[in-house]
């Protein structure tokens, strides 16, 4: 019979309490499972051993057979430290023990001959190995020992309490004892054969105790496989469950406010990517599922006018449509837009924020609930109980990793009471998402796989690309001339600083110390300066942001608070202050709010001389492309899908063995097989599928990385 992954690593031989306990805080591991799945980090190759007279000054680890001489404790500034001598045909050197020194004692012998494996190191004309992985000569021959020696993930404190590299080996191999290598298979037959993969119970063997390279080669890709085909088939299964199960409202009319809008007024030819949008959200609002679509598109594509149309066939319907954005600024940016399409189509539309007074709150709570407002626009406002529609068909959500998972849900439950159902339950509005922050593909593929995702890949005709030059502070005297021609010709400019939380009186003073140097350069009269940053009072930074709006001002000097929604078409020159500082997608973001206009606009990225490579590679990628897809894959590979996730989400990719950047075609593949998979057999009911539905049960009991899954 064989033994129970889910038995608690207590129960193994050779861990008992104390150890249990440690390997639970950690390594996260409380069973048998979580140990099969702590796959080591690399290998080292321990086939080969030095001599003392060998041995080189450098960083490599390596393993030397000798015999254990007498202890000594050496008095030095703080403690003691323990000192053996370890002594081959050739020479001697010395192993040394800062801490465990009483341990250490108990459990060597002297006189013994051992392998000792660590890093020497050359110190007064003498090698020594600090702390070395220590195994007596006949253990080390007799041991399950593979050509390539493991090295699991491990801690300060594991190591401190002598569960070591050599100790996690030890309980691996006692586990594959216990369980004679036998392992359930996972997947089927036909996915084995077609992409020729090795068993699960060979791929484990050889990923904990490979003989070649080219073995191991085979276990990661066949583990890796698995981890990103169950990722995927989840999220597929969530996207087919959603859509049979939720019911939406079906939007079968394109009629007299989309038609007119789109003959009489839309002053512009839509992109074939906006076409093609558009018709992925039509045909989602005109089947009977709920949509849950995100929509991805740069900085200046034109996500907001398929956002409008998109409502256009909600009111169409006879439905309410409401946009809830993430700032104010934002929020009242998008009214604005939106207002003078409205006028046109004499569509009612209103604004609710935290600004919004009890008056006004009141009127728009009276003519939601009445159905004379047909859209509403709005921050976490519109997520309050007192905000109740007549009925919700549309709710769009812009940058929506800005909100979270509950406030997204709260939008769900202002949908409409369904007439049909006997029952007066509620119908969930039709979701669309949007955001300006470009997903890689393979990050999409994981964190919204079961959002059906729509791509705005092109800009509007008509959009002139934006130059961006990387400059070195010793040529800011040529970049303030380039700037006044550009305000002679009628143009305005943004000046950015960092701010970053933990060096924000340095930062503030940066700003204040580069106002000061730019109104110098720029006196007024003739020059108007706006400043904004974070530590002015809300009506002073918006009175500011009017004023360069409107054209008072021709110099915005700012910190990134105009990183997302100020629209000043007559802006063509974005000046980036410490550049090296800014991360690529926060770069990115910034050169967005020029270029809105048909003049050239310019991004110039101003940095020091001083730059670690990876700024290097940001400044360069910035210089040579303006997709913010191909910034984004950059971005992913210098940062890691944690940092670009942000803290919530970072937790969602935790995977035990593969990786999204390195791994981009298997996870390309493991979509695929799944999509291919569930499309012939949506319950995973043919026989051949059985592996594959037992081990997809078996997550769903017990706590996986698949259960976190937005």
């Amino acid at each position: 019979m064989p033994v129970n992954l889910q038995t608690p690593i207590d129960y193994l031989k050779g861990v008992g309490p104390n150890r249990a306990s440690l390997l639970k805080s950690e390594l996260g591991i409380h069973t048998y499972q979580d140990l099969i799945n702590l796959f080591p980090n690399r290998y080292i190759d321990r086939t080969s051993y030095y001599k003392t007279n060998q041995l080189q000054q450098n960083s490599a680890e390596i393993q030397v057979i000798g015999v254990l001489k007498g202890f000594r404790e050496v008095t030095q500034k703080r403690g003691k430290r323990l000192v053996a001598d370890f002594i081959d045909d050739t020479g001697s050197m010395e192993l040394v023990w800062f801490r465990g020194q009483k341990w250490i004692r108990e459990s060597l012998k002297v006189g013994q001959t051992y392998v000792a494996f660590g890093r020497a190191n050359l110190i007064g004309g003498k090698f020594s190995m600090p702390h070395p992985d220590l195994e007596l000569k006949s253990e080390h021959e007799k041991n399950l020992r593979s050509a390539m020696q493991p090295i699991y993930p491990s801690t300060e404190k594991l190591s401190n309490k002598g569960i070591t590299n050599r100790v996690i080996s030890k309980i691996m191999q006692q586990l594959f004892l216990e369980t004679k290598g036998q392992f359930s298979e996972s997947l089927s037959p036909d996915l084995l054969k077609e992409l020729k993969l090795i068993s699960k119970s060979d791929a484990l063997f050889n990923v904990h105790f490979p003989k070649s390279n080219e073995v191991l080669g085979k276990a990661q890709f066949r583990l890796k496989f698995e981890e990103l085909f169950y990722i995927q088939l989840q999220l597929i299964l969530k996207n087919l469950i959603h859509k049979s199960r939720i019911k939406g409202f079906t939007f079968d009319q394109v009629g007299n406010y989309f038609n007119s809008f789109y003959q009489e007024h839309l002053a512009f030819e839509l992109t074939s990517a906006q076409k093609r949008v558009l018709k992925e959200i039509r045909s989602d609002l005109g089947s009977s599922a709920q949509m849950n679509r995100l929509l991805q598109g740069d900085v200046g594509s034109g996500k907001t006018i398929v956002a409008f149309m998109s409502m256009l066939i909600g009111l169409d319907n006879g439905f309410q449509c409401c946009l809830m954005a993430p700032t104010e600024i934002l929020s009242v940016q998008h009214f604005n837009g939106l207002s003078e399409l409205c006028n046109k189509l004499n569509i009612s539309i209103n604004i609710l924020t935290g600004s919004s007074t009890t008056l006004q709150r009141k009127e728009i709570h009276k003519s939601l609930e009445n159905g004379d407002l047909q859209i509403l626009i709005g921050t976490h406002a519109l997520l309050e109980d007192k905000v109740q529609f007549k009925n919700l068909g549309l709710a769009i959500i812009d940058e929506q990793h800005r909100f979270g998972v509950a406030q997204r849900s709260k939008l769900w439950r202002k949908g409409s009471k369904s007439e049909l159902s006997e029952k007066s339950s509620i119908n969930p509005p039709h979701i669309l998402v949007m955001t300006a922050t470009p997903i890689p593909r393979t990050l999409a593929m994981s964190l919204y796989g079961d959002l059906d995702i729509s791509v705005i890949d092109e800009l509007p005709a008509g959009r002139k690309p934006i130059k961006t030059v990387h400059r070195y502070d010793n040529n800011r005297l040529k970049v303030f001339r380039f700037i006044k021609d550009e305000i002679t010709k009628g143009r305005q400019v943004y000046i950015v600083y960092p701010l970053i939380q933990e060096s924000e009186k340095m930062d503030y003073k940066d700003l204040m110390d580069g106002y000061e140097s730019i109104s110098r350069e720029f006196p007024m009269p003739d020059y108007q300066i706006s400043i904004v940053h974070g530590k002015m009072k809300a009506v002073d930074k918006e009175y500011e942001m009017q004023r360069f709006v409107k054209g008072e001002t021709q110099i915005m000097v700012a910190t990134t608070v105009i990183e997302v929604g100020v629209n000043v078409p007559n802006a063509s020159v974005m000046i980036i202050e410490s550049s090296e500082r800014f991360g690529l997608s926060q770069l990115h973001q910034l050169r967005g709010r020029v270029g809105r206009g048909a003049e050239q606009s310019y991004c110039i990225l101003m940095t020091s001389h001083k730059l670690s490579n990876d700024s290097k590679t940001r400044l360069e990628t910035m210089v040579k492309t303006n997709d913010g897809f191909e910034i984004a894959e950059v971005d992913l590979k210098l940062r890691g899908p944690g940092d670009i996730m942000g803290t919530q989400q970072s937790g969602v990719l935790n995977l035990r063995i593969a990786d999204v950047v390195k791994d981009k075609t298997i996870l390309e593949r493991a979509r695929y097989e799944a999509k291919r998979i569930l499309k012939d057999d949506p319950t995973l009911a043919l026989p051949q599928h059985a592996n594959i539905l037992n081990t997809y049960r078996q997550m769903g009991k017990f706590k996986n990385i698949w259960n976190y899954i937005s």
